[in-house]
């Protein structure tokens, strides 16, 4: 029996390609959860106080959030690789943190908690930036036959559509510093083009996983958006574009991390 157990462990370990590092990862994902229930109880404490005897409990649990949850815990154990996903992960934790103090600086969106941003939103970014760099393997492996001309087409026929929903949304926030240097940002990103076929398919994915985390936020309250739509078109796509912008920092990353490396070999010697 145990055999049999161990054997199907392997194979669904093999099928999902976890390695050593997964476990770690998915261990670190489990902490951090655990600290933003401990630290914010309160808030946990108001969240089960929902919970109604009155009704069974297979209806009131929250299935949406466990499948978000479950998904994403075998997105970020797929491959994982720490000097990889490092990077991934500061760059989600700041992006995130710059895109939310946008967004509830300038009402744009307001938590229930009306904190701006709350602090126990952001660990969520970096969890979905690696999430979402599993997608977009998953998808680039499924499309490689796809020839590169209709990735540019999709490319100018998304982005600049996403460009126009973003102005139209934004607009009561246009006079706002912040609110230009997003639509600056975004600008720049779309008229700067890398690759076309990774910044239309992070975009996808992106977005793919945006609706199901915005559903799920709307509908249960926990954010609210100005238009009071659960949720609105914007709020999907604008996960894809965060996406893409953290993809490109971290390809930035990527053209700098030989000469980085080759760095701190010397400053260690010069220490010494």
């Amino acid at each position: 029996m145990r055999e049999n157990l161990k054997n199907i462990l392997k194979r669904i370990s093999s099928t999902l390609g976890w390695t050593r590092a997964s476990y770690t990862i998915m261990s670190i994902f489990l902490l951090v959860i655990f600290l933003i229930m401990y630290i914010w109880w309160p808030l946990v404490v108001e969240y089960w106080a929902q919970y109604n005897p009155n009704y069974p409990f297979w209806i009131q649990f929250d299935w949406l959030l466990l499948g978000i949850f479950a998904f994403m815990s075998l997105m970020i154990m797929a491959g994982a690789d720490f000097r990889k996903d490092l990077p991934i992960i500061v760059i989600g934790l700041f992006g995130g943190l710059v895109i939310e103090s946008w967004g509830t600086q300038t009402e744009l969106w307001t938590y229930y908690t009306f904190e701006r941003p709350p602090l126990w939103i952001i660990p969520a970014w970096p969890i979905a930036s690696l999430s979402i760099d599993r997608m977009y393997r998953l998808i680039k492996n499924r499309t490689q036959n796809f020839k590169d001309p209709l990735f540019v087409i999709l490319y100018w026929l998304i982005l600049p559509a996403f460009f126009a929903l973003m102005v139209s949304f934004v607009w009561p926030t246009v006079n706002k510093s912040l609110t230009i240097m997003a639509l600056i940002l975004v600008t720049f990103l779309i008229a700067t083009p890398t690759n076309y076929r990774g910044a239309v398919l992070t975009f996808i994915a992106g977005a793919g996983l945006g609706y199901y985390l915005e559903l799920w936020g709307t509908t249960r309250l926990a954010w609210t958006y100005y238009t009071l739509e659960k949720p609105p078109l914007f709020a999907v796509l604008a996960h894809g574009m965060a996406a893409l912008a953290f993809w490109r920092v971290y390809l930035l990353y990527k053209t700098f991390e030989p000469r980085l490396f080759k760095l701190l070999p010397q400053r260690v010697q010069a220490g010494d």
